[in-house]
């Protein structure tokens, strides 16, 4: 638990360096803001008996914040630093397993935007998201003969590396339009194997992750600052 705090408090210190040096730029219209992300995940989970299953959609949570500089009113760069809780679970005969993920993800995304002065603006992002593991759990609930005494082993890389895409709409909530809300949807395709296969087992333990790529898909809701 320490560890995750750590990690969390180092990643927030790292995305506020990296744009800090922005800030002096006047010719650049900054935003930083707050979002509140419902996650839906996918990846793909090895069963007691060997094989591959894709477990149940489950809603994860997910919250961050954002900052973010427009060059112009149609082209900017913005980075986040969200803190994500994704699962997945799958039944093999009596046998429930539910596997949890956190991760600290910080994405930096090239912005292209309708009008960002506009009182209604419609954007679309894509980039690169870096992800460090926070912490995971795997939960078993359920028992049968040959299946009982089993042991499912959970062993993640610190790190992962997705593609996020995404598209929203934000609106301008007071005159000025500096006050805004906005709505949209995100989506991460996972670039490298999150797996960590590297340790021995015992003749009664199989790791439930393999050749694992995780795929998140989330909306969002949230509120914004021009300035």
């Amino acid at each position: 638990m320490k560890n995750s705090r750590e990690n969390i408090i180092m990643c927030i210190f790292a995305a506020a360096l990296l744009f800090v040096g922005t800030l002096k730029a006047e010719a650049q219209k900054a935003e930083f803001g707050f979002r509140f992300m419902p996650t839906f995940s996918s990846f793909e989970m090895k069963t007691f008996s060997g094989g591959t299953v894709k477990g149940k959609v489950t809603l994860g949570f997910g919250a961050g914040a954002f900052l973010g500089f427009n060059f112009t009113d149609n082209v900017g760069i913005q980075g986040e630093v969200i803190y994500n809780s994704i699962s997945q679970k799958y039944k093999e005969l009596d046998v429930e397993q539910k596997v949890n993920l956190r991760y600290v993800n910080i994405p930096l995304l090239l912005s292209l935007n309708t009008g960002k002065s506009k009182q209604v603006n419609g954007n679309l992002v894509a980039g690169l998201q870096i992800g460090i593991s926070a912490g995971n759990s795997i939960t078993t609930s359920g028992s049968i003969e040959g299946i009982n005494n089993a042991q499912a082993i959970l062993s993640v890389k610190k790190g992962d590396l997705g593609f996020a895409y995404g598209g929203g709409v934000d609106f301008g909530i007071n005159p000025m339009g500096t006050f805004r809300l906005g709505v949209g949807f995100r989506g991460v395709y996972g670039l490298v194997d999150i797996s960590d296969n590297n340790t021995s087992t015992t003749t009664d333990a199989y790791y439930i992750l393999d050749k694992t790529h995780i795929k998140t898909y989330s909306g969002y809701v949230g509120f914004s600052l021009l300035f």
